[in-house]
C-alpha cells in the first residue's frame, strides 16, 4: 500500500481528535515570560525550559527514553570566537592581496583548539563543489584537496543557467537542492581532506547580503564531534567583487569560471600563485544543552518511529532593540512548534495505541545549525533506518485559518501526497512555497535525519504567505511580511492578536499523516531524483 493510499483510508473509522488553538496560546504564552529568558542554550534559561517542557511530558504520560532514564538527551556543544589578533592574508604573484576581516572575507572555525595557524594554503577552485552520482554530476573529477582550500560558488550548478544550457533543470532550477547550501559544501570540503573552505558571496545564490554573512562576528558553533569527525580547520565566504579581483590576480575570470562550472566536464583549477595564510586565535567555551525526548510506544512495532520535531531553542538575551527589549523570545520561531508537538502528544494520548511508536522531540540549538538534531542523528535513541517519517513544524502562522498549506521542498518525497490528502479533508489545497531558492527544506531539524535518509516533511509559515480565510492572500502575505521585521529579534513575542485557529489547522494535518503511519506497514520513500532516496535504498533490507 502507497504513502498516499495509507492516508486517504485513514488510521480509523472514529472522528480524529483537534488541536486546541487556546491550549497552543497558553503554551507560547508560558515560554515567552521573563523567568525564561529568550531560551538560549546553556543558560538559566535552558533549565527553566527543559524541566518545564519535561513536566508537560510527564503530565501527558510520555516515556522517557533518554540515556539516563529522562526525558533529556545531553547534547555537548563547542563555541568557538575567532579572536582579536586575527591575520588573515591571501597571497598571490602579484604580492599580498588586502583582505580585512568581515570586509573581504569572512571566516570562523568549529575545531576545538585554541589556535587556528595555516601558512600558505593553496587555493582550488572547485565550482559548484557537487558530487551528485543520480545526476551524472562529479565537479572533483578525483582532485587532491589535502592542505588546501576549497574555493566554492554558492547554490546548484543550475541556478544561472539559461534555458538553453545542458545542466538547465537538472538540479532544482530555481529551487534549491541540498547541493546548494553552504553547510554541504562545507561538509563535502571536510570529507575531502580540505584545510578551508571558502564560498564566493553572491546575494541572489545565497539568499541574502554580505551583512548577513559577516553578523556571527566569528563566532560559531557545532556538536562535540567523534575521533575522526574532523570538520575544515576554516570556514568562511569570500566577498564578490574580492573573490573576482583574487581570481584576477591568479590570472582567471571568475565570471567566465562560473559559466564553465556549469557543464558537467568542468575540472577543478588551481588557482596558480595563490595561498592562504592565517594565524587566528580562538576563543573556545563548552556548553552541556539537551533535547527533550519522550515516546508513545508502539504496541505492535515498538521500533518503528515517527517523529514529531520542533525546537525549543531561541536566541536568548541580545542587543537593545529600538524600544530598549533585550530578550528574543521566539515566540513564533518556535514557540509554536513546540506548541503544537505537545499538542500532538496529547491527541496522540487520548486515542489507543498505536502500532508504531511515536516519539515526540523538542531539539535544542537549532538556531546554531540544527545541532540539537544534528546530535540525536550521530547518536540516535531509534534506528534511523526504522524511522517512519520525520514531521517537523518550524514557525507556524499566528494569523488565523488558511485556505491552503505552503509546501517546502516540492518533490523531495511521498509524505507530500499524504500531505495534500490530509488538507483535502480540511478543503484545503497545496500551494508550493514563495522562494525555493533560498533552500527552507534544508534549514529545519528534520534536515539531520532526512540528509541520513529518514523521509521527512516540513511545516514552515514563514516559507510564504498563506490564502488566509480572512483577507486571503493579500492578508497572508502581510502577515509574512511584517513576521519577517520581527524574525529573531525582540519583537518575535506573543501577543493577543494572535489568531493560532490556523496553526491548529497545521497540527490537525500532521496528526492525520502520523496516525496513518503509526497504524499502517507503509514505508513512504523519497521521490525518483531526490538527492537522500540514494541513502534511503542502502538501508532497505532493515525494513523488509
Amino acid at each position: 500500500m502507497t504513502a498516499a493510499a495509507v492516508s486517504a483510508q485513514g488510521a480509523s473509522g472514529v472522528s480524529p481528535p483537534h488541536a486546541s488553538p487556546a491550549r497552543m496560546t497558553a503554551i507560547v504564552k508560558e515560554l515567552t515570560t521573563s523567568p525564561y529568558q529568550g531560551r538560549a542554550p546553556g543558560t538559566p534559561g535552558e533549565d527553566r525550559t527543559i524541566f518545564y517542557l519535561a513536566r508537560e511530558y510527564r503530565a501527558l504520560g510520555l516515556e522517557p527514553i533518554g540515556p539516563d532514564g529522562s526525558y533529556f538527551q545531553s547534547v555537548p556543544l563547542i563555541r568557538t570566537k575567532l579572536a582579536a589578533g586575527t591575520r588573515v592574508t591571501i597571497d598571490t604573484g602579484g604580492g599580498a592581496m588586502p583582505l580585512d576581516e568581515g570586509q573581504g572575507i569572512y571566516i570562523s572555525t568549529v575545531r576545538d583548539t585554541d589556535r587556528i595557524a595555516i601558512a600558505g594554503a593553496p587555493l582550488v577552485f572547485v565550482g559548484y563543489g557537487v558530487s551528485a552520482p543520480e545526476r551524472g554530476w562529479d565537479d572533483f573529477k578525483g582532485v587532491d584537496l589535502k592542505g588546501k582550500i576549497a574555493v566554492f560558488l554558492v547554490n546548484d550548478p543550475d541556478f544561472a543557467a539559461a534555458g538553453g544550457e545542458a545542466v538547465a533543470g537538472k538540479f532544482g532550477g530555481r529551487r534549491m537542492t541540498y547541493y546548494g547550501r553552504w553547510t554541504y559544501k562545507f561538509d563535502e570540503a571536510s570529507r575531502r581532506g580540505a584545510i578551508g573552505a571558502l564560498i564566493v558571496h553572491d546575494t541572489a545564490g545565497a539568499g541574502y547580503g554580505w551583512d548577513t554573512v559577516r553578523a556571527p562576528g566569528g563566532e560559531n558553533y557545532d556538536i562535540v564531534r567523534a575521533p575522526g569527525d574532523a570538520r575544515v580547520a576554516i570556514q568562511g565566504w569570500l566577498e564578490g567583487a574580492s573573490a573576482t579581483d583574487l581570481f584576477r590576480r591568479s590570472g582567471l575570470d571568475l565570471a567566465a569560471l562560473s559559466v564553465a562550472a556549469r557543464r558537467a566536464d568542468f575540472r577543478p583549477v588551481p588557482l596558480q600563485g595563490a595561498s592562504l595564510t592565517i594565524d587566528a586565535p580562538v576563543e573556545i567555551s563548552h556548553v552541556e544543552s539537551h533535547n527533550v525526548i519522550g515516546r508513545l510506544r508502539g504496541t505492535g512495532h515498538p521500533d518503528e518511529t515517527i517523529i514529531y520535531g520542533a525546537h525549543w531553542d531561541a536566541y536568548g538575551v541580545g542587543a537593545p532593540d529600538a524600544q530598549g527589549k533585550t530578550v528574543r523570545q521566539g515566540a513564533a520561531d518556535d514557540g509554536t512548534g513546540v506548541a503544537g508537538v505537545l499538542e500532538l502528544a496529547r491527541m496522540f494520548k487520548a486515542g489507543a495505541a498505536p502500532d508504531r511508536s511515536i516519539v515526540f522531540a523538542l531539539w535544542t540549538g537549532e538556531e546554531r545549525g540544527l545541532l540539537g538534531s544534528e546530535y540525536y542523528a550521530t547518536h540516535p535513541l531509534f534506528p534511523v533506518s526504522q524511522t517512519t517519517a520525520v514531521l517537523t513544524m518550524d514557525v507556524l502562522q499566528t494569523a488565523g485559518r488558511a485556505k491552503d498549506v505552503v509546501l517546502v521542498g516540492d518533490g523531495q518525497s511521498e509524505l507530500e501526497d499524504m500531505l495534500a490528502a490530509a488538507a483535502a479533508k480540511q478543503n484545503r489545497r497545496i500551494t508550493p512555497e514563495a522562494l525555493p531558492e533560498r533552500g527552507l527544506f534544508f534549514r529545519a531539524d528534520h534536515f539531520s535525519l532526512a540528509r541520513r535518509g529518514a523521509p521527512s516533511l516540513l511545516l514552515m509559515g514563514m516559507s510564504g504567505g498563506h490564502d488566509l480565510v480572512k483577507g486571503g492572500r493579500k492578508a497572508g502575505d502581510k502577515w509574512l511580511a511584517d513576521y519577517m521585521k520581527c524574525y529573531h529579534q525582540p519583537c518575535d513575542d506573543w501577543t493577543p492578536k494572535w489568531d493560532l485557529s490556523g496553526a491548529a489547522q497545521d497540527v490537525d494535518l500532521f496528526y492525520d499523516i502520523g496516525a496513518s503511519l503509526a497504524n499502517s506497514r507503509a514505508w513512504p520513500d523519497w521521490r525518483a531524483g531526490s538527492e537522500f532516496k540514494a541513502l534511503r535504498a542502502q538501508t532497505a533490507e532493515a525494513r523488509k
